[in-house]
């Protein structure tokens, strides 16, 4: 909502903006090792999803052996940038042997990881 003023009369005039319409979630599955040689392919898949402004972004790891800091890099950008419009970002189905990599950069705190895509659509919906 935002303010002006009526310039003829000297009220206060309210208009509303149109809420931003955002599309249904994304799921990306990705596979392998997500280092610097695939986080370019990566970034580039998310910034197409984040573009069109999805209710939830969940990207899908039961498939990835291995994360580099450039995969982590290219994660915490798409997870900023989807909470900058009101989405809610989600990483899903983590390995054991890659946990500890977002355990020892306390990434574990910083993202909504979930066992499943499943529970992650089910979340609470985001604010």
């Amino acid at each position: 909502m935002s303010r002006a003023s009526d310039c003829q009369t000297g009220r206060s005039v309210v208009r509303l903006r149109s809420p931003i319409q955002m599309s249904p979630p994304k799921v990306l599955a990705l596979a392998g090792e997500i280092d610097f040689h695939l986080s370019s392919k990566v970034a580039e898949s998310l910034r197409a999803i984040v573009a069109n402004q999805p209710t939830r972004v969940v990207v899908d790891l039961a498939e990835v052996t291995y994360v580099d800091s450039s995969g982590l890099a290219v994660l915490i950008v798409a997870m900023h940038n989807t909470r900058k419009y009101g989405g809610q970002f989600s990483l899903v189905g983590m390995r054991e042997n890659v946990r500890p990599i977002f355990q020892n950069a306390c990434l574990d705190q910083v993202f909504a990881i979930f066992p499943d895509v499943g529970r992650a659509l089910a979340a609470n919906p985001p604010s």
